[in-house]
């Protein structure tokens, strides 16, 4: 397990590096760079989008000062300074290696637009994305594998046909659809004022004692929280299911059965830890997927400050080292999680060896 996990460790670099040299050369080919945008807001166009018509440039701020929208108005002494102040008066291979460098020694420097560094950035908005990411996978565990296993359990009856119809119609429902829905019922719509419309804690909450904090804290995450679960229970419940079912047909559990044991033992002494083996190997994609995918319209639609509003304001501001920062860091997050996946495996079930498999 220790060499597997070392050449794991090891494929990080190039599979990383490869994520961060593809998605740059792709900024090369996109429209409107940062100081394009300064010039945009300086000659008061507004966005830079609304003046782009075509053609071809450097869109990073390299090259000649034609190329910038609206640099007729401004003096190419101070379109120079800028390109300077960015760093884009050098090639963008010398960019890129450099960046690297900063990255690799966790120095993600300072927003374009905000005087703060990528990391406070990241900081300030992480609480909203953990609280929609942790509490969304741990209710869908929490509820998707019992009610899996039942249904394995009572596979063809009416229980098992009901609850199907309704985890398909859930999963069928888009998520932001399903979001506002719960705003126009339960938060001040046409119906009832029950939870607040906004924010992830009230104006008061510095105020508020220790249980007060918490009641107030639950009172606002119960509808984000409840839009960004429901279409994990389908595939949750599903594969749980499926996977017992499997389980169910095979051969030792045919001899526990006949040796006397209850059925509670025989599903939870012996089928549970092999049916689980590839649930809990999910569960990295379940939460770097609700982590991250989707949380750009909550976010939105219940008016939370996290990252990804966060990634989309800088993506469309072109603020390169929030882009790239966080790109980074999250995808080391994820190959690091994907290693902690195979970690587990052999924790629920010591018989597996990723060694010898590979060997």
């Amino acid at each position: 397990m220790g060499a597997y996990i070392l050449r794991r460790l090891l494929l990080i670099v190039p599979t990383l590096l490869g994520i961060m040299v593809i998605n740059f050369a792709l900024t090369q080919f996109v429209p409107g760079g940062p100081i394009e945008q300064i010039i945009a807001q300086l000659e008061g166009g507004g966005d830079v989008f609304e003046g782009i018509s075509g053609g071809s440039g450097d869109t990073l701020g390299v090259g000649s000062d034609e190329n910038y929208v609206g640099s007729r108005g401004l003096p190419p002494e101070f379109i120079a300074q800028l390109e300077r102040e960015f760093g884009f008066d050098k090639p963008p291979l010398e960019r890129f290696l450099n960046m690297m460098w900063n990255y690799i020694r966790f120095d993600f420097g300072e927003s374009y637009f905000r005087s703060i560094s990528v990391i406070d950035l990241v900081l300030e908005k992480m609480p909203v994305s953990i609280t929609l990411g942790l509490w969304s996978t741990v209710i869908a565990y929490l509820v998707s594998i019992p009610l899996g296993i039942r249904k394995a359990v009572k596979d063809g009856s009416s229980f098992d046909t009901w609850t199907s119809a309704l985890i398909i119609v859930a999963y069928a429902i888009p998520g932001f659809l399903f979001a506002i829905l719960l705003l126009v019922l339960f938060a001040g719509g046409s119906y009832f004022q029950i939870f607040p419309l906004r924010g992830l804690t009230s104006d008061n909450f510095d105020q508020l004692s220790l249980f007060g904090k918490a009641v107030d804290y639950l009172w606002h995450i119960i509808l984000p929280v409840t839009a960004s679960t429901i279409s994990a229970f389908a595939t949750l419940t599903l594969l749980t299911k499926n996977s017992f079912l499997d389980e169910i047909k095979k051969q030792y559990v045919i001899t526990a059965k006949a040796k006397g044991l209850s059925e509670s033992r025989v599903l939870y002494g012996h089928i549970f830890r092999n049916a689980m083996l590839i649930v809990i190997a999910g569960f990295p994609a379940v939460f770097i997927g609700v982590f991250f995918g989707g949380s750009l319209i909550i976010e939105t639609i219940f008016s939370l400050d996290g990252l990804g509003r966060l990634g989309f304001e800088a993506a469309v501001a072109r603020d390169y080292p929030v882009i790239f920062g966080t790109l980074f860091f999250f995808g080391l997050i994820g190959l690091v999680v994907g290693i902690l996946s195979d970690m587990m495996y052999v924790f629920i079930d010591p018989r597996i060896d990723f060694d010898r498999r590979e060997g």
